[in-house]
């Protein structure tokens, strides 16, 4: 790839870190769904609110995973409890990067500074950029933006704080729906889709280059 980004973006749960989202949802509600088919509906409809719920005004994400929650119990018509939010919610700190992710990503900061823009807050980001023991240039989170991808304003916010436009970076990510549909729509001037299984590829109309994972990043760089 001849284009040489003067930031390379990220999205980081799902992309950087395993997104444990839906295995911790299968955790809190195992007694309540012991059906197979029914606990695969749910996790599915629990995903799909979740996308709704940040899609309006800046709210903590505490109440995402709330609101999501409570509107997925009551369509799947299940019990919903206040300490089901506070479970799952309490186990994001604790996830960790994909295996394939801390040593690429540190041979590319060594040579393109890093950022991250993240759905994330404040208090839980910086559990999640210790575990990648990487060198960030920045960090950004949705709670700082007061937006959520995949609305623009979460990355107009990055770039009004990165002094320079869309066109002289790269976006990475493992998601169409929050990430690169909005990526290809401001501008990028390269978008890269990390295809690890948990969105159907929309190539070539939304990204410009697939890896199977981050360790196909430095080869695409030249790195």
């Amino acid at each position: 790839m001849s284009f040489r980004p003067k930031y390379i973006t990220f999205d980081c749960y799902g992309t950087l870190l395993d997104f444990e989202m839906g295995p911790a949802a299968r955790r809190a509600y195992a007694d309540r769904l012991p059906e197979a088919e029914r606990m695969e509906f749910f996790v599915r409809e629990f995903k799909a609110f979740r996308l709704d719920e940040v899609m309006g005004a800046w709210k903590p994400f505490r109440d995402v995973v709330e609101g999501s929650l409570r509107r997925t119990c009551d369509k799947v018509g299940v019990e919903y409890r206040d300490s089901d939010a506070e479970r799952i919610y309490a186990e994001i700190p604790t996830w960790r990067p994909h295996a394939d992710v801390v040593e690429p990503l540190n041979r590319v900061a060594r040579e393109i500074p890093l950022v991250i823009i993240s759905n994330s807050m404040v208090d839980l980001i910086p559990h999640a950029v210790k575990a990648l023991r990487t060198p960030f240039h920045a960090v950004y989170t949705a709670e700082e933006a007061q937006a959520y991808k995949p609305l623009l304003r979460a990355f107009e916010f990055t770039f009004d704080r990165l002094g320079c436009g869309p066109e002289d970076c790269m976006h990475v990510s493992s998601s169409f729906r929050y990430d690169h549909m909005s990526a290809c729509d401001m501008g990028y001037g390269a978008r890269v889709f990390v295809n690890r299984g948990h969105e159907p590829s929309l190539m070539p109309h939304y990204a410009t280059h697939e890896i199977k994972d981050i360790s196909g990043l430095p080869g695409l760089l030249g790195l």
